[in-house]
């Protein structure tokens, strides 16, 4: 049933993380499968101390940006998009790839849209106050 003036919107939704016990890494993903197979041929052409090193720095910078992606959750963030486009917007989630951004009540120049997706591709920065 759709009110005369109104045109109907399909919904997007976010998509949905591996099932089990895999907290986000499904070992049967082909990007799994390309990442493992790439850090196994890396692991013998180099120093194993400096390959433990770079991985210690890898999980602590991705520690500290999905912490960051917590704290995030219902504050209002401004982002700045290519073209010079500043938005904001409350920040609700992030799909598991972190490549979409999920948020709400998103200001635009154009106005304003209830619920939004931002490809993280389109944007070149964010900023959020605690």
């Amino acid at each position: 049933w759709i009110t005369p003036g109104r045109v109907p919107v399909s919904v997007l939704r976010l998509p949905r993380g591996p099932d089990g016990t895999s907290r986000g890494f499904d070992p049967n993903s082909p990007r799994y499968q390309a990442l493992s197979s790439s850090s196994i041929s890396t692991a013998g052409s180099g120093n194993r101390a400096d390959l433990e090193r770079e991985q210690q720095g890898r999980v602590e910078l991705r520690e500290r940006y999905l912490r960051s992606l917590f704290a995030m959750a219902g504050h209002t963030v401004h982002f700045t998009m290519y073209e010079r486009v500043n938005v904001s917007a409350s920040f609700d989630a992030s799909d598991i790839d972190i490549l979409n951004f999920q948020v709400s009540n998103l200001q635009t120049p154009l106005g304003v849209h209830r619920e939004a997706l931002l490809r993280c591709s389109d944007i070149i920065s964010y900023t959020f106050e605690l």
